[in-house]
C-alpha cells in the first residue's frame, strides 16, 4: 500500500543542519535503493510564492504567504510503498529520530496517510483501513 508522510512545523526562516540534511540525504537513497521510496520533496518557505486558496460560502479566496495566523506549515513530503502500516509507522519515526538528534530545537509532526492507489490497469483503487480494495 502506498502511504504519504507530510511533515509541518513552525516555520522559523532557520535553516536545518547539514548534519541533519545529510542524514536524511543517506535514508533516502538506502529507501529508494530498496524501492520503498517513490518520491519525495521539500517545501520552500511561504514567504517565497506560497498562496492557499480557500472556497468557503461558496466562493474562492486567495491568502499570499506567509500565513500569519497558521502556526505550522507542511514542509515536505514522502510516498512510499510499504506492506504494512507498521512498516509506515517506522518509517516515520526514523524520519523523525533524525531531527531529534540533529535539530533538537525544531518541533513538528509528521502524519502518515494511506494513499488512494493506482492498478496496472490504470483504474482508481480505494483502498479502507485494513487494505482491502474496491475498484471505482
Amino acid at each position: 500500500m502506498r502511504y504519504m508522510l507530510l511533515t509541518s512545523g513552525v516555520e522559523t526562516g532557520a535553516a536545518p543542519p547539514q548534519r541533519m540534511i545529510d542524514e536524511i540525504e543517506k535514508m533516502t537513497e538506502q529507501e529508494m535503493t530498496a524501492g520503498r521510496m517513490l518520491a519525495r520533496g521539500g517545501l520552500l518557505p511561504t514567504a517565497m510564492g506560497g498562496a492557499r486558496i480557500e472556497t468557503r460560502r461558496g466562493k474562492l479566496k486567495l491568502t499570499d504567504g506567509p500565513f500569519a495566523e497558521t502556526k505550522e506549515v507542511l514542509g515536505g513530503f514522502a510516498i512510499f510503498e510499504f506492506a504494512t502500516r507498521e512498516e509506515a509507522i517506522a518509517a516515520a519515526e526514523h524520519f523523525m529520530e533524525l531531527h531529534r538528534q540533529h535539530w533538537p530545537e525544531w518541533e513538528g509532526v509528521c502524519e502518515i496517510r494511506p494513499m488512494f492507489g493506482f492498478e496496472a490497469s490504470g483504474g482508481t483503487v480505494a483502498r479502507g483501513a485494513d487494505g482491502s480494495s474496491e475498484n471505482t
